[in-house]
C-alpha cells in the first residue's frame, strides 16, 4: 500500500499534498482513508484561512484512483460498495471544509482527481494540464454526487461530453467550459496559486464561509435547503467584530485584520 497525504500549513494557508509521484499521485486506498482526518485538522485550525489541493511535484494532480489495488479492493458488490464508502467519506470532508479551497493542477487530472478537483472552490490549473473521467473505458458505474457537482459546474451537455467520451480535455478547453478558473503558465502557477490564496486569506472568514455555504446550498434541491442556517450564518457576519473592524477600516481608509469573530 503505497502513498500518503502531507498537511502542511504556510501562514494562512493549509496545505493537502497527495503524495505518489511514482504513480503520478493516484489515489490509494491508505490515501483515501487518511483524507478526512486531514480535512478536520485543517478544519479546526483558526490561522488557517484557505486551503489548498495538489498532487506532489508537477506531472500530475492525482492520475485517478489507484487502479492496481482495483483487484483486491473493488471487486465484487461488497468489495465495491465498501470502497465508494471509504471515497465518499473523502469527498465529504473536502466538501465540508468551511473555508475556501483551491485545487493547484498541474498535468493529469483524471478519474478519481479530477472529482477531487470539483471539492474545491476554485481550480487553477497549468497550461499542460489534462482532465478526463475515463469511467466509461473501465465499466465503472459513476455515482450521482460526482456526477451533479460535474453538472454544477460545466452544464448537462458538456458533463455528458466528458463521461460519454472518458477522452482527455486539454487545459483551454477545460477554461472555455467552466471546470478550471485560470491557466497559467507551468513555471508561474505555483505561485499564482500562492498569491490568490493569499488575497482571499486577508478576506473576512466569516463572510467566506457564509458565501460558500449558501453557494453550496443554491446547488442543493430547493426542497432539502437549509435557509436557517444559511440566514444564521450571514447574521453572524453582521454580528461580527469583523464586521464592525471592516466598517472602521473603511472609514480610516486602511486595510482591515480581520480576526474571524
Amino acid at each position: 500500500m503505497g502513498g500518503r497525504i502531507e498537511v502542511s500549513r504556510e501562514g494562512a494557508l493549509g496545505w493537502i499534498v497527495f503524495d505518489q509521484p511514482e504513480r503520478r499521485n493516484a489515489i490509494s486506498e491508505q490515501m483515501w482513508r487518511a483524507l478526512p482526518q486531514a480535512a478536520a485538522d485543517l478544519s479546526r485550525d483558526p490561522a488557517v484561512r484557505v486551503v489548498v489541493l495538489r498532487g506532489r511535484g508537477d506531472v500530475a494532480f492525482v492520475s485517478g484512483a489507484d487502479i492496481s489495488e482495483f483487484e483486491r479492493i473493488r471487486t465484487g458488490g461488497a468489495a465495491a460498495g465498501e470502497y465508494d464508502a471509504l471515497t465518499d467519506a473523502a469527498f465529504s470532508a473536502l466538501l465540508g471544509l468551511p473555508k475556501p479551497v483551491i485545487a493547484l493542477v498541474h498535468g493529469f487530472c483524471v478519474g478519481g482527481g479530477l472529482a477531487l478537483a470539483l471539492t474545491a472552490d476554485l481550480r487553477l490549473a497549468s497550461e499542460d494540464a489534462r482532465f478526463a473521467i475515463p469511467a466509461a473505458r473501465l465499466g465503472l458505474g459513476y455515482g450521482e454526487a460526482g456526477i451533479r457537482a460535474l453538472v454544477n459546474l460545466v452544464g448537462p451537455s458538456s458533463a455528458k461530453e466528458i463521461l460519454f467520451s472518458g477522452r482527455l480535455f486539454d487545459a483551454p478547453e477545460a477554461l472555455r467550459m467552466g471546470l478550471v478558473n485560470g491557466i497559467f503558465p507551468k513555471a508561474s502557477l505555483d505561485q499564482a496559486v500562492r498569491s490568490s490564496a493569499q488575497a482571499i486569506a486577508e478576506n473576512a472568514p466569516l463572510t467566506l464561509a457564509a458565501v460558500k455555504r449558501v453557494v453550496g446550498e443554491l446547488g442543493r434541491d430547493e426542497a432539502l435547503r437549509d435557509r436557517a442556517g444559511t440566514a444564521a450564518a450571514i447574521q453572524a457576519c453582521f454580528e461580527s467584530e469583523d464586521y464592525r473592524e471592516g466598517v472602521r477600516a473603511f472609514l480610516e481608509k486602511r486595510r482591515p485584520r480581520f480576526q474571524g469573530r
